[in-house]
């Protein structure tokens, strides 16, 4: 199949997402990929150019370096509010353009304005158009306005679309919300690749890198730093306990990245608050296994509400268990049980840690943890991917 994937975030700097692993694992198969994003962290880089022209990437994997993957980012003007508004024009000449040359046997789209371009161009050219949901996207906007904005194009995408792929029970009860057909919404689960991501990568030596000694109790958070991802307020907790054994480490960049640090500095947290930012993917495997418990302390906000991040499950694959926030989402992916300690409130991350270690259910929370991902495998959850789209 000739696949035409459409996202509003940057490919290469962001992820890997479920488009990553899907796309990556669909072109060993033979499939034709062609990726168009956007350069959402444009306000980023040092070259100031304001209007920029059309790139096309060659080789844009992100797990495999065999993965033959091309990537197009349109021209864009950098400037607020008109860099969005840019979308509407060189996304959609973008996209016309690769329906009449690459003649896309299916455009699966992960974004909101590029999305609803995408679904309005597929139907005039009768191409099957998939939405594929990994987030509440509408609601990772600033602004009330842009939210509003978003939440419309959003629900005309879904509404449009042919098939909507969730990769969760709650965002298909979302999608469902939002005026999706059940009949066309499928759920195709994030996976893990437990080659790997299992319980015998061994993380000795970041342990060692980083001066964590075989009695204390390593915390770890992984991903984007959201100003809600709870890690300021375990950081805190770090920061107040008379345990001097708890130690947390994050991995990834974020909102909250500067603030943590200037935290390290300012309440002498060196050795206790590790930092490291981004790592290649390679990595990421033995720094989980250097953990003790994995953390997913988000606040109870209308973005997490039915997110289930694939990294959760990579935590898992690994056997670890996770302390979780008590998230609709989460709790519908993985029920009771199953490794995952539910919080009421991030600042109760410490307090369950503690009971964790004290009632001596670390190792028995990891195993189970281990028991509920062992099945869900990348390479399977591809060919139910490949399937449901030979069938669009």
């Amino acid at each position: 199949m000739n696949i035409l994937v459409l996202q509003e975030t940057d490919w290469i700097k962001r992820g890997p997402h479920q488009q990553h692993h899907l796309m990556d694992r669909m072109a060993l198969k033979g499939h034709k990929i062609r990726v168009i994003d956007y350069d959402y962290l444009w306000k980023e880089d040092k070259d100031k150019e304001i209007i920029t022209g059309r790139k096309e990437i060659n080789g844009a994997y992100k797990i495999f370096k065999e993965a033959d993957i091309t990537l197009i980012r349109p021209g864009m003007i950098k400037v607020p509010i008109l860099d969005v508004a840019s979308i509407f024009y060189f996304h959609k000449k973008e996209i016309k353009k690769q329906i009449k040359e690459f003649n896309p046997d299916v455009i699966i789209a992960f974004g909101i304005l590029n999305a609803y371009i995408g679904m309005q161009q597929a139907k005039k050219h009768n191409i099957p158009f998939v939405y594929y949901l990994i987030d509440h996207l509408h609601t990772l906007l600033p602004g009330e306005l842009k939210r509003k904005t978003a939440e419309q194009f959003e629900k005309w995408t879904i509404k449009g679309a042919d098939k909507v792929f969730v990769i969760n029970q709650g965002l298909r009860d979302y999608a469902m919300e939002m005026g999706g057909n059940s009949n066309k919404i499928s759920v195709v689960p994030a996976g893990v690749d437990l080659e790997k991501f299992n319980p015998q990568v061994d993380g000795s030596l970041i342990r060692e890198k980083y001066g964590v000694k075989k009695d204390d109790i390593l915390l770890f958070f992984m991903g984007w730093i959201y100003e809600f991802s709870g890690m300021k307020e375990v950081a805190e907790s770090i920061s107040t306990t008379k345990n001097e054994h708890f130690k947390l480490m994050v991995v990834g960049e974020g909102d909250l990245f500067k603030p943590l640090l200037k935290m390290k500095t300012e309440k002498k947290l060196d050795g206790k608050l590790i930092l490291t930012g981004k790592i290649p993917f390679e990595e990421v495997p033995e720094h989980i296994a250097a953990a003790d418990v994995c953390l997913l302390p988000a606040y109870k906000n209308e973005i997490m509400m039915n997110i289930v991040p694939i990294k959760v499950y990579e935590y898992m694959a690994v056997g670890k268990p996770v302390i979780a926030t008590n998230l609709p989402g989460i709790q519908k992916e993985f029920g009771l049980n199953n490794g995952i300690n539910y919080i009421e409130d991030s600042a109760d991350t410490l307090e369950k840690a503690t009971w964790l270690y004290k009632s001596h259910k670390v190792e028995d929370e990891g195993e189970k943890a281990y028991s509920y991902v062992h099945n869900l495998s990348w390479d399977k959850i591809t060919v139910q991917f490949e399937n449901l789209l030979s069938n669009c």
